[in-house]
């Protein structure tokens, strides 16, 4: 047993003692560093540490949450104490209860690639330098990328341990890496036109050259020059990668089991329905080896396992916690996310949009006119309604090629209908953190401009 997972027992043996009928602990532990870098000098360098961990109790359906970085024996002593009686004095909830122990993870976590020992003995030098390369190869791209936001690395190495008073106990360690690059560059008319690009890995070895990264952002830059605006019109607009991730993003708002009973997604009661066209194909998934939203089990103890989201179009259900699951009469999916401060509440791991077997040229080579979006802004989106309408920037698509890219401009729609509309799906999957997804194209969309 670690240290931490050691701890969180004893303070769930503490509660017990205070009078918890059911409790358990959430408990992290981290040591963490920041290195940025601006116009080749140092900006910022940052080494932290943290442990904390949270107990919730529940009595008779009362639940209370309280934390602590303070992991001395009298300082759980008196948070034990204290949860008891804040969970004594609150309102009870009939669904507020433990997982059944059947549910429980019983493996650890061979075989995720959760933790890079070579992250450990990654040294600051090793760290800047990797900064400054991404740096410098995006400065020296063109001569029109003037100015730097700076790039970053950040890396996170530690352990997450969960303890109930059902006799579930374990842990499983930790790792991250990520590298972000943002440049800018000088239009014409004297406007800035700016762009970054990122990677964000649980081992160093999956992070791509650093810079990589920097010419990425640096072409994004430059791509954006001559940006103008187009005339509003209903074309066909085509998600680069990152921008479907995005769009996977708003779906995992949805299907969130917590949305569903409070009645605030366009998806309740069309489990099973078709909503999508027969290229939607979407799962959650935290077996995924090596990727950032992996784990063993979840936020309440559950074991971990892929939950199809949508199937050819069908939409197969939400993502449930313990608690969602039983106040809409189902069975949790093994989705509880939380921090060592909350409640647990469902929410997605590695969500996956399933590549097709288009390369991005043929989805590109299917559109007369049309939109190709690399950038959105603004939130524009209503998970109750399935209202989207985002600000973006991109290209404009003629005779099937990138003809100029394009500002200013917002894209409007409602999701089930762009889900619906989907007639195209690149083989080109991508991941971008705990999110992967290919080009996809919908028919049609507004396109507001001039």
């Amino acid at each position: 047993m670690t240290p931490l997972l050691d701890t969180a027992t004893r303070l769930v043996e503490l509660a017990r003692r205070h009078g918890a009928e059911q409790c358990d602990v959430y408990a992290v532990s981290y040591d963490e560093s920041n290195v940025t870098v601006r116009l080749g000098e140092t900006e910022k360098l940052i080494e932290a540490g943290s442990r904390s961990l949270g107990l919730r109790v529940i009595n008779g359906g009362r639940t209370a949450v309280s934390s602590t970085s303070d992991l001395s024996d009298a300082a759980l002593e008196r948070l034990a104490r204290e949860t008891v009686e804040l969970a004594n004095i609150s309102a009870p909830d009939p669904f507020a209860g433990l997982p059944e122990p059947s549910l429980f993870a019983r493996g650890g976590a061979h075989g995720l690639q959760l933790f890079d020992e070579s992250l450990e003995g990654l040294t600051t030098e090793a760290k800047l330098s990797m900064a400054h390369a991404c740096e410098a190869a995006a400065l020296g791209f063109d001569p029109r990328i003037t100015n730097s936001d700076g790039a970053s690395l950040s890396t996170r190495v530690g352990q997450v341990a969960l303890a109930n008073s059902l006799g579930f106990a374990a842990s499983y360690p930790a790792t991250g890496v990520s590298i972000t690059a943002q440049v800018m560059a000088d239009d014409a008319d004297g406007k800035k036109r700016n762009a970054y690009w990122f990677a964000s890995e649980r081992s160093l070895h999956r992070l791509p050259d650093p810079a990589e990264i920097g010419r990425i952002a640096a072409r994004r830059a430059i791509d954006q020059l001559g940006a103008r605006k187009v005339g509003t019109r209903q074309v066909p607009v085509v998600f680069e990668p990152m921008m479907t991730a995005g769009l996977l993003r708003d779906v995992a708002i949805a299907v969130s089991g917590a949305a569903l009973y409070r009645r605030a997604t366009f998806l309740a009661s069309r489990a099973d329905e078709t909503v999508g066209s027969p290229l939607v194909n979407i799962v959650d998934d935290p077996s995924e080896p090596g990727r950032t939203g992996s784990r063993p089990f979840d936020g309440e103890g559950v074991a971990s396992r892929a939950t199809p989201l949508f199937d050819a179009g069908v939409f197969q259900g939400f993502l449930f916690d313990v608690y969602t699951a039983r106040r809409a009469g189902a069975a949790t999916t093994g989705s509880a996310t939380r921090s060592v401060e909350s409640l647990p509440q469902p929410g997605s791991s590695n969500l996956v949009f399933r590549p097709g077997t288009a390369s991005p040229a043929d989805v590109l080579a299917g559109v007369d006119e049309g939109f190709y979006v690399t950038s959105v802004m603004g939130p524009g989106y209503n998970p109750t309604t399935g209202d989207y309408s985002r600000g973006a920037a991109g290209f404009w698509i003629e005779n099937g090629r990138l003809s100029f890219p394009v500002t200013e401009v917002n894209i409007s729609g409602r999701l089930p209908d762009m889900l619906a509309a989907i007639d195209a799906v690149g083989d080109d999957l991508a991941w971008f953190g705990s999110s992967a997804a290919p080009t996809v194209r919908v028919s049609r969309m507004t396109v507001s401009g001039l």
